[in-house]
């Protein structure tokens, strides 16, 4: 860790426990300003110099709570989305806990404006401050090279190659290669330290031999520089974890996902509390869309058919739909519809995914006027938050398949059936159909072996801007 960086998150407490402070002060002048007691008149009195000593008191709490949520850590690469949540949870926590010690104490205070004034305005200031900071950090590093990490790559491969294109092209990131070797001895190690320094080892080949390894770590023990490493897959797979003991020897299960007991409990709760919310407010925007697709062509307004979720599990999917009723495909379809399907399936110039499980239809001819506008902005998708509160879906999670296309998937892209499907996921956000179905299959298992709530968050809170991006409609 270096100087500048331990500096940089040292001066992060003073600065949250002055806006904390700041942020009560704030509020309180602007409950007691005329145009705001104008509109709701002051029901009570409150002493400036008790609220001023109360405040004192309460900021340091709101900093302890934020050292609880690990905001004064030293990692130095936590994305500002992360760092925002983080700092809305902490805040909301301290809120939640002086709201229940002002309701048992109503006669200290009562003034439900500069509570939730306060707390707005804490997370707010905090957060952009530490954005700031972080760009004066990033701007330092990039152009003065202040805590810039000097970064010996071992190993070259795709995954070294990925590493220093990243640094390379983000110097405010604060890493700077300083030379990237496939293999090496210690006295090449002690050659590369003399002449260009190096703060940080990463070993990229994970295949690495063993006493090359040994080399690399004790080296880095020796010259006291921080060694990190790429694991193998096995390694990869065992970032999920339980371990418990048998007669006395510990018994470790790599479990697939953190999505088990609580993460499970938590991820329902949220998907039905999301859906219900969903629905109920654009629920004009389904009667239109019904009443469009009524009166572009004849037909049920739902398209019903199959899909494989959970386990592989069959469950009845529903969708606005987009095609003309007559060719409808799928086990619920018509045959004219089937047969039409597998015509251009077979078709090099129209299915653009023909060498995948999957098929992409350019230029269908089944899609109806109201259907292309539809498949557009994927708002056929909006009657799977009926599938959600059913229990066969989630809000985020890989696409559900047909039947026939899961009996083509290989092990690897058989993986994602740990978990429920979605209507909006991590490769959805990441380039949606554009993607190829390595790259699609990749980002689901990640997600599923990586799940957080906070990822959930942040997938649906990217999914409306790239939905308004310019699409290809097929």
């Amino acid at each position: 860790m270096k100087r500048s960086e331990i500096f940089f998150n040292a001066v992060l407490v003073p600065i949250d426990y002055v806006l904390i402070l700041s942020s009560a002060l704030l509020a309180y002048y602007l409950r007691f300003h005329p145009l705001i007691s104008e509109i709701r008149p002051v029901l009570f009195s409150i002493d400036f110099t008790l609220y001023f000593k109360a405040t004192l008191i309460i900021a340091p709490f709101v900093v302890l709570i934020f050292a609880l949520e690990g905001l004064y850590s030293m990692e130095t690469t936590r994305p500002k989305l992360k760092e925002a949540y983080k700092i809305f949870t902490a805040s909301s926590t301290a809120l939640l806990i002086l709201v229940i010690i002002f309701f048992l104490n109503r006669d200290f205070f009562s003034s439900r404006f500069i509570i939730i004034s306060a707390w707005l305005f804490t997370v707010i200031s905090t957060s952009f401050a530490r954005i700031l900071i972080k760009q004066i950090q990033a701007f330092l590093a990039a152009r003065y090279g202040l805590g810039m990490h000097r970064v010996l790559l071992v190993g070259k491969n795709k995954i070294s190659q990925a590493i220093l294109s990243r640094f390379r092209d983000n110097p405010g990131l604060g890493y700077r290669v300083v030379k990237n070797v496939a293999d090496f001895t210690w006295e090449n190690l002690q050659s590369i330290k003399e002449r260009r320094g190096i703060d940080e080892i990463v070993q990229c080949d994970p295949e690495l031999l063993k006493s090359k390894v040994n080399m690399l770590i004790r080296f880095s023990d020796i010259f006291k520089i921080d060694y990190k490493y790429i694991p193998n897959l096995f390694e990869s797979h065992a970032i999920n974890i339980n371990i418990r003991q048998i007669t006395g020897f510990p018994l470790i299960e790599l479990k697939k996902t953190p999505l088990d007991g609580w993460g499970r409990v938590i991820k329902k709760v949220f998907d039905i509390m999301f859906s219900l919310a969903f629905i109920a407010i654009f629920s004009p925007l389904y009667l239109l869309i019904a009443f469009l697709i009524k009166i572009d062509s004849p037909g049920p307004i739902i398209y019903r058919d199959y899909r494989c979720g959970y386990r592989k599990k069959k469950f009845k999917f529903y969708k606005f739909r987009s095609l003309d009723y007559q060719f409808c495909d799928g086990e619920l379809g018509t045959e004219e519809g089937n047969k039409l399907l597998k015509k251009l399936e077979k078709d090099k110039r129209n299915n653009t995914r023909r060498n995948t499980p999957l098929h992409k239809i350019k230029n269908d001819p089944r899609v109806t006027r109201v259907g292309r506008f539809l498949r557009k902005y994927s708002l056929d998708e909006l009657p799977q938050f009926f599938n959600v509160l059913k229990g066969d879906m989630s809000v985020v999670g890989y696409r559900p398949h047909m039947s026939y296309e899961v009996d083509k998937f290989n092990y690897d892209q058989k993986r994602m059936f740990y978990i429920h499907p979605g209507i909006t996921g991590l490769a959805q956000i990441s380039g949606r159909s554009d993607l190829n179905f390595e790259e699609e299959v990749r980002l689901d298992v990640y997600y599923m072996e990586n799940w957080s709530l906070f990822m959930d968050i942040a997938i649906i809170l990217k999914t409306p801007f790239v939905l308004f991006k310019r699409r290809k409609v097929n």
